[in-house]
């Protein structure tokens, strides 16, 4: 268990420092760039826990404390920023004392995930942080690179080494990167507590305003946003523009469909800094603020909610009752607009939703909402199909054979013959055939079937006749 340091440590601020609010989620991350330094406040855990307590308990160097109800995250603030140029990247992470002078109550920790990572790989454990620090702070600096204070380069954290810097990140243009600067102070009076962000590095240096693509704090209100049915409201802030608080005038408006039709106004005013987007209210969200200048900025965002999978229908597709007797290949239909993964027979997830050469027979498949909003449980579905083989040797498996999944065709009838056409069985539902004729045993050997059924074509009963062979071992 680490114990919190108190630090005398001298504060300063800068005249071009950019406000920033507190983002507690890694979906509204706070878009920043290099061209001034950012001054930043966390204020609580926030209404979403990123890290679910109960699965996530570690993420890099960064550990769920040792309180029953703490987590991974406690007073966050989640940064995204997008490179501009190729380099070198870092940044210093000051603590501030809360009322302009004294000593700093919190002790930050970080954690740097990227490049082009979703928040939901993020949250769900599936991508780990390729910089962070979670050691106890000596000095009031934390960060990537060195740091200023006492000259100390940044090293790959490992635990214990004491070293509170990691080291630069070598960025290419277009990269997108989420910054997770968390208070490790175990108060939980949410009590708001500032730091200052300083982005540093050779890239940096030569540009502080091409290093990182500041067009991207144009937007906001964050990049578009995937959640999860039931999720907590997800909160959208006019303060995050670069109006800042210079404003006279906030307009929220949203398109439930995203056609380019207006459906509803949201509200508006002076007060109107914040909107909550509630589950399932999916749609695109505008928001229009006039400066006190007069000028009108904008942003919009993107909010799709999605629900646990459903499975609408499984076709089977080219199967041995229509063109390829070799093949039972089958496509699975989900009832949603999700990005979804499959399983069948409690196999590998593939993002194809056709499958080929499925057993005939009770078969089971999986759906996996690749967004994270959840899993269904094993859903049975039938393919209507024959065995390749029989062995009727009364070992209790494979001892008779007749059209797997029969019951489910319309008027099915099954006709067995022998390879000079003579007529052996005639087979229907809840009939097999056990490899006799008159009670005689046949010998090994290719036998053939033709199957007749009828089957709906729009809206007409259509006869339907499959022939095939399968063998008969002994």
């Amino acid at each position: 268990m680490r114990f919190l340091l108190s630090i005398v440590c001298v504060s300063f601020f800068f005249s071009t420092e950019i406000q920033a609010q507190n983002s507690a989620d890694c979906r509204t991350a706070i878009p920043v760039c290099a061209d001034a330094p950012i001054m930043g406040y966390a204020d609580g855990s926030g209404a979403i826990d990123d890290f679910d307590p109960e699965v996530i308990i570690e993420t890099g160097c960064l550990e769920k404390g040792s309180v029953s109800n703490a987590n991974i995250e406690n007073n966050t603030s989640w940064f995204v920023f997008r490179a501009g140029t190729e380099g070198q990247v870092g940044f210093d992470l000051e603590a501030l004392p809360v009322s302009g002078s004294g000593t700093p109550t919190a002790e930050w920790d970080f954690a740097v995930y990227g490049p082009d990572v979703s928040c939901v790989d993020v949250s769900s454990g599936a991508v780990e942080p390729i910089r962070c620090n979670y050691e106890v702070n000596t000095t009031r600096f934390t960060g990537l690179g060195v740091n200023p204070e006492d000259g100390k380069a940044g090293v790959p954290s490992i635990t214990q080494n004491l070293n509170t810097y990691d080291e630069y990140l070598d960025v290419l243009p277009g990269e997108l990167y989420y910054i997770l600067i968390n208070n490790f102070n175990t108060n939980f009076d949410e009590e708001r507590e500032p730091f200052m962000l300083t982005f540093t590095g050779n890239s940096v240096k030569a540009n502080q305003k091409t290093a990182l693509d500041c067009t991207l704090r144009d937007e906001f209100l964050g990049l578009d946003i995937t959640a999860c049915e039931g999720d907590p409201d997800i909160p959208l802030i006019a303060l995050n523009s670069p109006a800042g608080p210079n404003f006279t005038n906030v307009a929220w408006t949203v398109d439930y469909d995203d056609d380019g039709v207006i459906d509803a106004p949201l509200g508006s005013g002076p007060s109107a800094t914040e909107i909550a987007v509630s589950s399932p209210n999916s749609g695109r969200y505008y928001v229009a603020i006039t400066t006190d200048e007069g000028t009108i900025i904008e942003d919009d965002i993107l909010i799709t909610y999605y629900g646990i999978p459903v499975l609408d229908r499984v076709e089977t597709l080219n199967t041995n009752l229509s063109l390829d007797p070799d093949m039972n290949n089958i496509e699975v239909f989900v009832d949603g607009d999700g990005e979804y993964e499959y399983a069948i027979n409690e196999g590998e997830f593939q993002d194809d939703a056709v499958f080929n050469d499925v057993p005939p027979g009770i078969n089971t498949v999986i759906i996996n909402d690749k967004n994270g909003c959840g899993t269904t449980e094993a859903i049975e579905f039938l393919v209507v199909g024959y065995p390749k083989f029989f062995t009727p040797n009364n070992d209790g498996a494979n001892d008779t054979w007749n059209i797997k999944g029969i019951e489910t065709l319309t008027d099915p009838v099954v006709f067995v013959f022998d390879r000079y056409g003579k007529l052996l069985a005639q087979l229907s539902t809840g009939t097999d055939w056990d490899g006799t004729l008159n009670g005689n045993l046949l010998p090994s050997s290719t036998y053939w079937f033709r199957l007749e059924y009828g089957e709906q074509e729009n809206n007409i009963e259509v006869a339907k006749l499959t022939k095939a062979h399968f063998a008969l071992k002994r």
